[in-house]
Parts: C-alpha cells; sequence; structure tokens
C-alpha cells in the first residue's frame, strides 16, 4: 500500500489515461448563434452542415467517417455549440467557418473526493427543518457517477408530487429503466459519447444511470436523501442518515466512469439540466488546477449560462490543498465550497498490560478478539521475513522506512495486528481503513509502548474497534487536502466562499462498490464514510435549497449571499476555524471563505449582496476579455462600455503588490464599492464594525446605513490604506453590519495579501 493508493482511497481521484490518445481528436466547438443562416432550421441542423463541409477524406481520416459518427453532442442551454471528433485539419477548416468562436480540447477531469445534519443544527424542532422547509418542491441536479435507486436515502415517503415544471425524464439501460424513479428520483440520465470517443475500443458494463461506483449516490444523498434509518459504516457512525434537504427532489446526471470523466459529456449534461429545470446544481468535480483558466473552462461557461436562468451552482473547490492557487471551480457565479472535519471521530483503543489505554483514529471493520497478545518491538520493520516470524504477536514499527512500506511489509507478512509510530500528522487519517488490525500514534503515545515494553518481561496489550464520538472539539477545522484560494484566473473576487463539512462523511454507497478490505476480502455496505470537497459540495446544495424554498424568487447570487454572510468564522470552542495542515493556526479566508455555513442564519440574512449577469460582464470585460470571448459566456454581444473588477460580492480582497522598490514609507490603497439589499422588515438600521486588519487601516463610509422599506437597496464604500510591505503574507479581519435591535449580523471576509502566483 503506497502512499498515492491510500490517497486515492480517501479524496476518490478518478482520473484515468491508461489510453494512447490517437487522432483523431475531440473537441467542443463554441459558436456564435447569431451567425447562423437563415436557410437552416435549428443550430443543430447547421452544424451538421458545417461538419460535412470540412469532412476530411485524407488517409489520415477513418474511411468510414461520416457527419453522424463525428459529431457527439450539440448544446444550447449551458454554450451555443457542438462537441465532435476531428482530424486536425478539420479542426483548422472549421476555424475559418462564419460564426466559429473558439475551440476546447475535450479533457479528462477530477472527481474532488447522517450526523453533518446535526453538527449543522438541522433538526425538526426548531431551525431550518422547521414546517413547511425541507426543501420541497425543490429539484437538485446531481453531475457525478449515478445513483442507486433502492437506496433507503431515495424513498419518496412524505414527498410531494413532482413538480410540474419538471421536464426531465428517467433514461432506461444496463439494469435501470423508468420504474425505478419516484418522487424522490425524479429524473436520471447518463453521458458517456466523450469517453467512447476518446476510447472507441471501451465496452462500458453498466451503461445507464445505475451508479456502481458509489460516489454519485454518495453526493445526492448528502444533498437531498431521505432519512435513512440504521445507517452505519461496519458500526461506526451508528444512526439516521439525512441529506440538508429532506424533502428536495433529486435529478442525477451519469457522466463519471470508471474509466474516466470528459467535459463534452459534462456539458451535456449541464446542458439538459438547465432544459430539465433545475433548481440547483451541485457539481463535485472539475479541471485540474493546471488548465482551470475560466474562459477556456467549458464549467465555468456552461454555469454562467445556468445562473443566467436562476440556478444555483454548488461546486468544489479541489483537493489539490494545502498550497495558495491550488482551488478550481472559482467560476464568480459558482459557491466555491471549501472542506472541514466535523465534531465526531471514529476510534480504536490500545490497552497495554499495565492498564493505561491509547485511542487513536482508525475504521477497522474487522471483528477483532479482545483478548491480549504479546508486543514485540520490530524497529523499522523492513523485513518481510522477519515479520513472518512473529506474525501472530502485536508488532511495533518505529518510523524509519516511509510508513507505505511497513504498512506493506506487514501486510505481505500477515501480521495479526501493529502499532505504528510516527510523527507524520496526518498518517491517520490515510491508513485508517487498514486491512488489518493497526493502529497510528505519535511519537509522544508511541514512547508510552515502547518504555512499557521495556519494563515488562512480557508486555502485551489488546485492541478495540468501532468507537465513535460526538461532540468532539475543536470542530470544525479546515482539513490539509482542501484546496486554497485565490482562484488564478479570477483572484480579485476572493474564493473559497464557504466551509462545509467533507471529512468522513457518512451517506449511502452503491452496494456493488468494494469499500474496504480485512485480509484480502473485500468489504460491501450500503453507506460509506468518504473525505473530499466532493463531500462538502452537495452539503451547500443541500442548505442552497433550504434558502431556495424559503426564498423562491431569491436570484443566485442572493442566495449565495445569505448562504455566506451568515457563516460562522469560529468552531464549537468559539474560537477561530484552525487549519490542519498550518499547526492548527486560525484559517484565513483563503482557506475557508467566510467560514463554516450555518443553514439556520441562511434563511433570515437580514441584508444581501445580489448580482445579475451585466455585473459579471462587466467583471469579464475589465478582465480584458474580448468580445468574442465573452460572447462565449453571454451568447450575446457586449460593447464593454462599462468595466468593473469591483463586483458586488459579499467579500473583500486587496493585492498589496510589492515591485520590489518598496520602502516601508510607501502606501498602498484599494477602495470598495458594495450595494445591499434589505431582505428583513421595513425600519431597518446597520451599523457597521470591523474586526482584524492588524496594521491597516479600515474606513467604511457611510458608517450607517438605514432601510425604510424591505427591497431597498443602499450602497457604501470600503477603504483600505496600509504599507505596501505588509508585516505578513496575509491579514485578514472582517466588515459587520449589526442591526440596532441585535437581530441581525451580517459579516464579509477582507483581506489583505502579497502572496502572488509565481
Amino acid at each position: 500500500m503506497n502512499f498515492l493508493h491510500t490517497l486515492s482511497t480517501v479524496l476518490f481521484i478518478v482520473s484515468f489515461h491508461p489510453f494512447t490518445r490517437a487522432k483523431p481528436d475531440t473537441y467542443v466547438i463554441h459558436m456564435d448563434p447569431s451567425a447562423m443562416p437563415k436557410a437552416f432550421s435549428s443550430h443543430h441542423s447547421w452544424y451538421f452542415s458545417m461538419l460535412s463541409s470540412i469532412s476530411d477524406t485524407s488517409e489520415a481520416a477513418s474511411a468510414s467517417s461520416t457527419v453522424t459518427s463525428k459529431h457527439l453532442y450539440t448544446y444550447t442551454h449551458s454554450i451555443n455549440g457542438f462537441s465532435a471528433t476531428l482530424t486536425l485539419s478539420e479542426l483548422e477548416s472549421l476555424k475559418k467557418s462564419f460564426g466559429y468562436l473558439s475551440f476546447t480540447r475535450d479533457r479528462p477531469l477530477t472527481v474532488h473526493t447522517t450526523h453533518t445534519s446535526q453538527f449543522l443544527g438541522l433538526n425538526s424542532v426548531s431551525g431550518a427543518w422547521t414546517a413547511p422547509n425541507y426543501g420541497e418542491d425543490v429539484i437538485i441536479g446531481i453531475v457525478d457517477s449515478g445513483i442507486w435507486p433502492e437506496s433507503e436515502s431515495y424513498s419518496d415517503e412524505g414527498m410531494a408530487q413532482v413538480p410540474t415544471r419538471w421536464k426531465g425524464k428517467c433514461e432506461s439501460g444496463t439494469n435501470f429503466n423508468s420504474s425505478f424513479c419516484s418522487k424522490k428520483l425524479i429524473g436520471a440520465r447518463f453521458y458517456n459519447k466523450g469517453l467512447l470517443s476518446s476510447h472507441p475500443k471501451l465496452t462500458i458494463p453498466m451503461n445507464s444511470p445505475r451508479d456502481i461506483n458509489g460516489h454519485g449516490t454518495h453526493t445526492s444523498s448528502i444533498a437531498a436523501g431521505n432519512s435513512a434509518k440504521g445507517a452505519s459504516y461496519f458500526g461506526y457512525a451508528s444512526g439516521t442518515a439525512n441529506g440538508m434537504a429532506p424533502r428536495a427532489h433529486i435529478a442525477m446526471y451519469k457522466v463519471v466512469w470508471r474509466y474516466g470523466t470528459y467535459t463534452s459529456d459534462v456539458l451535456a449534461a449541464i446542458d439538459q439540466a438547465i432544459q430539465d429545470g433545475v433548481d440547483i446544481l451541485s457539481l463535485s468535480l472539475g479541471l485540474s488546477v493546471d488548465n482551470n483558466v475560466l474562459d477556456d473552462d467549458p464549467i465555468a461557461v456552461a454555469t454562467f449560462a445556468a445562473m443566467e436562468k436562476g440556478i444555483f451552482i454548488a461546486a468544489s473547490a479541489g483537493n489539490d490543498g494545502p498550497l495558495y492557487w491550488s482551488l478550481v471551480n472559482g467560476a464568480p457565479w459558482m459557491l466555491t465550497v471549501a472542506a472541514g472535519s466535523i465534531d465526531r471521530e471514529f476510534d480504536g483503543i490500545l490497552t497495554l498490560g499495565n492498564g493505561v489505554q491509547i485511542t487513536f483514529e482508525s475504521l477497522y471493520p474487522g471483528n477483532f478478539s479482545r483478548n491480549q497478545m504479546p508486543l514485540v518491538v520490530m524497529d523499522e520493520c523492513a523485513s518481510v521475513e522477519e515479520l513472518r516470524q512473529v506474525r501472530n504477536n502485536i508488532i511495533v514499527c518505529k518510523d524509519h522506512l516511509s510508513i507505505s512500506d511497513q504498512v506493506e511489509n506487514a501486510e505481505s507478512a500477515m501480521v495479526s495486528a501493529a502499532v505504528f509510530i510516527s510523527n507524520y500528522s496526518y498518517l491517520s487519517e490515510l491508513y485508517t481503513r487498514s486491512s488489518f488490525p493497526a493502529a497510528f500514534i505519535g511519537l509522544d503515545d508511541g514512547q508510552t509502548v515502547i518504555d512499557y515494553i521495556k519494563q515488562n518481561s512480557d508486555p502485551r496489550g489488546r485492541f478495540q474497534f468501532r468507537k465513535t464520538s460526538i461532540g468532539t472539539k475543536p470542530a470544525p477545522k479546515v482539513d490539509a487536502y482542501s484546496s486554497r484560494g485565490p482562484f488564478l484566473s479570477c483572484p480579485n473576487v476572493l474564493k473559497p466562499d464557504i466551509l462545509a463539512p467533507g471529512s468522513l462523511v457518512l451517506a449511502s454507497w452503491s452496494p456493488v462498490s468494494e469499500v474496504t478490505k480485512v485480509g484480502s476480502h473485500p468489504l460491501f455496505s450500503k453507506f460509506n464514510l468518504l473525505s473530499g470537497t466532493s463531500m462538502a459540495a452537495p452539503h451547500a446544495a443541500g442548505v442552497a435549497a433550504l434558502v431556495k424554498k424559503a426564498h423562491p424568487d431569491w436570484s443566485p447570487a442572493a442566495i449565495r449571499s445569505a448562504i455566506m454572510t451568515t457563516a460562522n468564522p469560529f468552531d464549537n470552542n468559539l474560537s477561530p476555524i484552525k487549519d490542519v495542515s498550518n499547526f492548527n493556526q486560525p484559517a484565513s479566508p483563503l482557506d475557508i471563505g467566510a467560514g463554516h455555513i450555518n443553514p439556520i442564519k441562511a434563511l433570515d440574512p437580514g441584508l444581501v449582496y445580489d448580482a445579475t449577469p451585466q455585473d459579471y460582464m462587466k467583471l469579464l470585460c475589465a478582465m480584458n476579455y474580448t468580445s468574442k470571448k465573452i460572447r462565449m459566456f453571454t451568447k450575446l454581444s457586449h460593447d464593454c462600455m462599462n468595466r468593473s473588477l469591483d463586483l458586488n460580492y459579499p467579500t473583500f480582497i486587496a493585492f498589496f503588490n510589492d515591485d520590489g522598490l518598496s520602502t516601508s514609507a510607501d502606501k498602498f490603497e484599494q477602495e470598495f464599492q458594495r450595494t445591499v439589499t434589505n431582505v428583513g422588515k421595513e425600519g431597518m438600521a446597520y451599523t457597521a464594525k470591523v474586526t482584524g486588519m492588524d496594521g491597516i487601516k479600515v474606513m467604511v463610509e457611510p458608517p450607517k446605513l438605514v432601510f425604510k422599506q424591505k427591497y431597498e437597496k443602499q450602497s457604501y464604500k470600503l477603504r483600505l490604506e496600509g504599507p505596501k510591505l505588509l508585516k505578513k503574507d496575509v491579514i485578514f479581519g472582517a466588515l459587520s453590519w449589526r442591526d440596532d435591535a441585535g437581530k441581525y449580523m451580517v459579516t464579509s471576509p477582507i483581506m489583505a495579501t502579497t502572496i502572488t502566483s509565481q
């Protein structure tokens, strides 16, 4: 078991590149819809005619090549254009066609992978789950690996009828037909033309919306799973599993396959979801950081169209943390979600012969004898042969070799149990699913074990597993894997937006997908515990469904603002949320955005920062996007007469960029303008309060906002002044608007930084 293998288990990385890429290749072609000649009855027929006119008849092209085989999808709702398999000469010819805007090579994407509802304050007695709001009538579209419809999470008990506005359907396929859909699962489709175009010899065994992977079942049940009693992971995390919006409807769009995930298929899914009528989109996948350029990211372009239609998008930030600039899915019209822990731990206990107990993190699922066994120190555990000779003992390994090598040696020797001592603080999470009984402990606990063994002629110990602790502190913490901002393609908008539960989340699973092993025997389960921003995004999508139900006329930007400005920057110790990867120092907004999501307060935020598609266009113009590129997003011509990098966003970020020639006397100034809308009652007055921002002067003008009417808008300016040479690379604080009655506190993080992407 090596490090990469273990990490892929925890974070569910599914990029797949075993095949040699052949020519022709697959491309997504962006077209200007206004350029379609009147002779054509539809854009689809125009694209077919275009493909026919540029067909390559050279020897490089397949003799059986036809327009039909070249064409994959026509997109009309997410982007305007199509995807097709083309030779390089055909692509060059297509570029000369009237109406052509740009192309994007079809690229693989990476998938970013119960009690969380209680941890977020959701219950049926008080809070966001008070009648009539369990997310009824809201439709959440999930773009993922499919769904296991028989799961109890998709029971339609207590569900309302399917909304009459719904235009989707359930597609039949292998082991799946329309009868599997219900008032809960109201749509299920699958897309793999892009995958098959890249790998034409591939045979897909489960060619249907059915999920044999597990990831899509997991994410969709997090967002909107119905109550599932008796849920657990082999006795860990026992209880009732609930989605964030348990009465919301689910529509699944399967694009993630065992052999890869491609942008052309994801685009087709988003295109159809827009047409079908989803209210919320949850995306737990994205391009790699290296390829994440806003105008070259089809998902960013497609979700702009979804936002224009009033669809809210929650997307995972990625699992490439903890470095700065590692974030993906940072388009300003999305809610970009980081991942944190919850107040629950899964443990094993090692009891030494003298009664001393050492607790360690574990998800070992097997039945293990509680009887005492001899403890044997094997130092670095380098020899498989020596380990075999003591395999019936609890072996103790010290971290002289890499832990992965030690674990692999212990597995090869088929040891009964082991203790691994290391100073690497993240090992316990990576190896919690060991295939044999094992404790991964730190140096202090390790020394306790070593001292006990040295001081006793017959040292012994025994293991216990399947321990679940609730209410642990501090929680949440932002986990090391969660990607950090800023977003490289749009650094002027602070990302991520929010922190949500993402670590070891229990949710439904495909029962045919292996979850772990005991020895060499695979184990299967109806529920699984997974970590990743994949798990965080559907939490936010479900909360957005609750807000959407309470305020059906709110724009996606208003819903995002409500979630962000009511977030909690503190943990359950009432201290700033900590960053696991930075020695548990306070996390910055580049790690957690506005803070930890708070569903109860999000329903009634007091003020919201709204934004229209035109506001995003001004931002794109200010980023020096050409009219041609802007048409990719907006599908309309835009003259860029108005442009501004200062989007009406509920956060602030200023780059105190040092040119290398600055002195301590040189000053930096930046001004922001924001407009807030009163969504509380009439006659409200708010006063500004700034916290933090060491060494930087913050001014708010006016310092008080008075609203006579509901939905009235008021504007203010925030100004930062400070030295170009900051004391630290990252300085952060917050602006809070507090109403005179003390009901609302509308908070926005403020960030000043000198970090660059270089």
